[in-house]
């Protein structure tokens, strides 16, 4: 897995394999490229400042409210 972040354009790649895209979706500013057998390839978020945020603050919510085994 491979990460790179372009702070001018605010977009955080995070691919996951070596194969190459064939077709992607988006849902909200998150765009996943899929290979032709249907595998995800690569991960797109844009505004990924904002968005990683949101995704922490998820996390950390969820982990406040676990409950312990």
């Amino acid at each position: 897995m491979e990460y790179k972040y372009d702070f001018q354009t605010d977009i955080l790649l995070i691919t996951l394999s070596k194969d190459k895209p064939d077709f992607g979706e988006q849902a909200g500013n998150i765009i996943t490229h899929y290979n032709k057998k249907g595998k995800p390839i690569e991960i797109e978020i844009m505004d990924a400042s904002k968005t990683s945020i949101k995704i922490m603050e998820t996390i950390l919510e969820a982990k406040r409210n676990a409950i312990p085994l």
